[in-house]
């Protein structure tokens, strides 16, 4: 059991430094890692873990990304508040979805990062015919922002990621804002909806689920110390190695790479 440990912590550190340059949280490995790599089951217990590493991501990989003024304070305000009443309603079908979570938890995740590819490439796609000029004519759309983002939050909860694969493309297409920006201002949605998102489970969690966490607390620690070591590291050979279309490519590679896991478990059902 030790070695398994080990070589899960050697690859929560790996997630969190590849996750952190691209906005995203690490969500969609950390819960196979520890489902697959420790035997843990899929539910709220494991929510809550993959969550709290999640937010040791997105706050070290945040405020590195803020250092650099790469965000966009009046697009998350807007966002925000679609996003965090979205995390709340995420836990809450969680609850009701109950015994069938790990079947429901790989469908979604298919759809969803199905969608974020999709609207990735397109975007990446009218980016090299359009000039900056008609990219500002189009301005902030407040409303489809905001519905994006309530989903983001639910997912969030429902699927223990940051969702920064739904983040990024919503900023990019209806916030307007540059990969750096969309990038950085994801990291900051993560920054205050992913907690809300653990609180919500932990105070939703059974008894028994709870005791299984208080047994695991070391692991867990440790597991989170090296997530903040990945994800300030990864932020800032990012931000100092990677252009703006590079990080759209390892963006891309690491959806690809995620979905087809889920795809070959979905084959098994």
């Amino acid at each position: 059991m030790l070695t398994e440990t080990l070589f899960i912590a050697l690859g929560v550190f790996a997630v969190a430094f590849m996750f952190a340059p691209v906005g995203l949280g690490g969500g969609m490995l950390f819960v196979p890692l520890l489902h697959y790599g420790l035997g843990w089951e899929i539910n709220g217990a494991l929510f809550a873990v993959s969550l709290s590493l999640t937010a040791v991501v997105s706050w070290g990989s945040g405020l590195a990304h803020r250092k650099q003024d790469h965000y966009d304070d009046s697009t998350l305000k807007i966002g925000i508040r679609g996003a965090v009443p979205g995390a709340v309603v995420g836990v809450g079908i969680v609850a009701l979805i109950d015994d069938k979570m790990d079947f429901v938890f790989k469908v979604l995740s298919v759809v969803m990062i199905t969608w974020a590819i999709y609207k990735t490439i397109r975007k990446m796609k009218d980016e090299s015919k359009a000039d900056d000029e008609e990219m500002e004519a189009i301005g902030v759309q407040p409303v489809p922002l905001q519905i994006g983002a309530g989903i983001g939050g639910i997912l969030s909860s429902v699927l223990a990621i940051g969702a920064g694969v739904i983040y990024v493309p919503v900023l990019r297409n209806f916030g307007q804002l540059e990969p750096r920006k969309a990038i950085g201002t994801s990291l900051h949605f993560m920054m205050v909806v992913v907690p809300v998102a653990i609180l919500a489970h932990l105070l939703a969690l059974p008894s028994d689920m709870l005791n299984r966490l208080s047994e695991e607390v070391i692991p867990i620690l440790m597991f989170m110390i090296l997530t903040f070591l990945g994800a300030r590291s990864g932020a800032k050979y990012g931000m100092k190695y990677l252009s703006e279309k590079q990080l759209m490519r390892v963006f891309l590679a690491i959806l690809f790479i995620v979905v087809t896991r889920y795809v070959i478990d979905l084959t098994e059902f």
